[in-house]
C-alpha cells in the first residue's frame, strides 16, 4: 500500500505504533499513534511535569501516589511511560513546546531528591534544539491554564488535540476544538516567562531541593 500510494512509509509506521501500543488501553491508543507520528507536540500542565519529560522515579512517584492502583499496574505505566520518551530519541523528533506551572516544580512529589534530579531532568532536556521548556510563575495569578492540561500533535496530515481527565481521555479532531485550545495555548503561552528565565527559574528549584 505504502508503494502503490506513495505514502513514505505512513502505512508501515502506522503498523508499528499499533503493534507496540497493543498493551495500552482502547482508548488510549489512537492517540499514542498521533504522538509518534508528530512533527510538533505542545504540552500545557498546570499540576505536574508533562510525562514526555518525567524521570523514572518522579513517574512512579505520581502513579503510586494516586493509592489507586497495584504495584504491578503502577510498573506497568512507568515502563510504558518511558517507552513514550523514546519518540523524543528518534532519528527525527518532534519539537516539543512546553509550559509547566512553577507550582508544579515545587510540589513534593516523591522526595526532595526525586524532585532535584527532576529539575534537572529539565534542564537537560532544555539544552536539546528540539525542546523548549517554559514555565508560568506564580505571580502569574489566575490566567487560562488553571483549567487544566492538554496536549496539541501536530503532523504532516493531522492536528489534534488530548484533554487529560481523571477519566479516559478525550482526543479532539474537530476543528473548532482545536482551534480553541490553540487561543488557550496561546494565552497561557503569553503568561510564561522567556525561556531563559524559565531555566533560570528551574535551576533555583532545584537549588532549593537539593538544600
Amino acid at each position: 500500500m505504502d508503494r502503490a500510494l506513495q505514502t513514505g512509509g505512513l502505512f508501515e509506521r502506522l503498523l508499528d505504533n499499533l503493534v507496540r501500543t497493543d498493551q495500552s488501553p482502547v482508548w488510549f491508543r489512537d492517540w499514542l499513534v498521533f504522538e509518534r507520528e508528530a512533527t510538533l507536540i505542545r504540552w500545557f500542565d498546570p499540576s505536574i511535569v508533562p510525562g514526555l519529560l518525567q524521570t523514572e522515579d518522579y513517574a512512579r512517584a505520581i502513579f503510586a501516589g494516586s493509592r489507586l492502583i497495584d504495584d504491578e499496574e503502577i510498573e506497568r505505566r512507568v515502563g510504558a511511560r518511558l517507552e513514550r520518551q523514546e519518540v523524543l530519541n528518534a532519528s527525527c523528533p518532534p519539537d516539543l513546546l512546553t509550559i509547566i506551572d512553577e507550582g508544579a516544580l515545587r510540589r513534593p512529589i516523591g522526595s526532595p531528591e526525586v524532585m532535584a534530579a527532576q529539575c534537572e531532568r529539565l534542564l537537560q532536556c532544555a539544552e536539546r534544539s528540539t525542546v523548549r521548556i517554559h514555565v508560568v510563575p506564580t505571580t502569574a495569578g489566575a490566567y487560562a491554564g488553571l483549567a487544566g492540561p492538554f496536549v496539541i500533535t501536530k503532523g504532516d496530515e493531522f492536528e489534534v488535540a488530548m484533554v487529560d481527565t481523571p477519566w479516559p481521555v478525550q482526543v479532539l479532531h474537530r476543528r473548532d476544538a482545536v482551534d480553541s485550545l490553540i487561543r488557550r495555548w496561546e494565552a497561557i503561552r503569553g503568561e510564561a516567562l522567556p525561556r531563559t528565565q524559565s531555566i533560570d527559574l528551574i535551576k533555583e528549584v532545584r537549588e532549593q531541593w537539593q538544600t
